[in-house]
């Protein structure tokens, strides 16, 4: 039986790609680079840091990562605050509530930073439903690689076989995968230049699930 449900943030509880994409570009631009978009979209899942890190590294850039970070985290939080009409997506917080409600642990799994999770944690008044929020930042290595989702299991009140982890990205899936974690894949508008099809399942709205669905999956 299922106990535990691991969240993705981004793309699966709020769409804060937006205003990660524009903070990004405003500071590709900044920084006078041209990042494609079949480059933009192979960062998805991976958090600032290693992006950075990339992108220094394939265009040779002296600049410090550390100050990318920071100046990408300052475009993002001025846009946030400024963007009136940031909401979570149709269907998501219900589903929260539901797992909550009926004894589910939730555990937050992003690539997204510390701040940034807080942020939106803070705005959508949800600490209360998670036990905790685990950021990519803390990982040497982002999505696709599982540290992220095996770190999360350990967080777990059950063994892994009881945990399912909710996704909307490719590389999000394969670490969910590699950290042999059911992955639900959320297939929304957003996701449309991921590939899903490792996932052990695909849904197009949240209301598709519920405790009493997700608690007889088996990993």
């Amino acid at each position: 039986m299922i106990q535990t449900v691991i969240f993705d943030m981004d793309g699966v509880i709020v769409d804060t790609e937006p205003v990660h994409r524009y903070a990004y570009f405003q500071q590709f631009s900044e920084l006078g680079i041209d990042v494609t978009e079949e480059m933009f979209t192979s960062f998805t899942g991976t958090s600032t840091r290693n992006t950075f890190q990339r992108v220094k590294d394939i265009f040779q850039l002296e600049h410090d990562v550390e100050a990318m970070i920071e100046r990408k985290r300052t475009i993002f939080n001025d846009a946030f605050d400024n963007k009136k009409d940031l909401e979570l997506l149709p269907g998501v917080e219900d589903l929260i509530k539901d797992f909550h409600q009926k004894g589910m642990q939730l555990i937050l799994a992003s690539s997204a930073s510390k701040v940034t999770i807080e942020r939106v944690f803070n705005r959508f008044k949800l600490h209360d439903y998670f036990t905790h929020k685990v950021s990519g930042e803390d990982f040497p290595k982002s999505k696709p690689h599982p540290a992220i989702f095996e770190f999360a299991a350990t967080l777990s009140i059950a063994p892994k076989e009881n945990c399912i982890i909710i996704e909307d990205s490719t590389n999000g899936i394969k670490a969910a995968k590699a950290a042999g974690i059911f992955c639900v894949a959320y297939n929304s508008f957003h996701s449309k230049d991921q590939d899903l099809s490792e996932a052990d399942l695909v849904i197009n709205h949240f209301n598709e699930i519920n405790f009493e669905v997700v608690a007889q999956y088996k990993s």
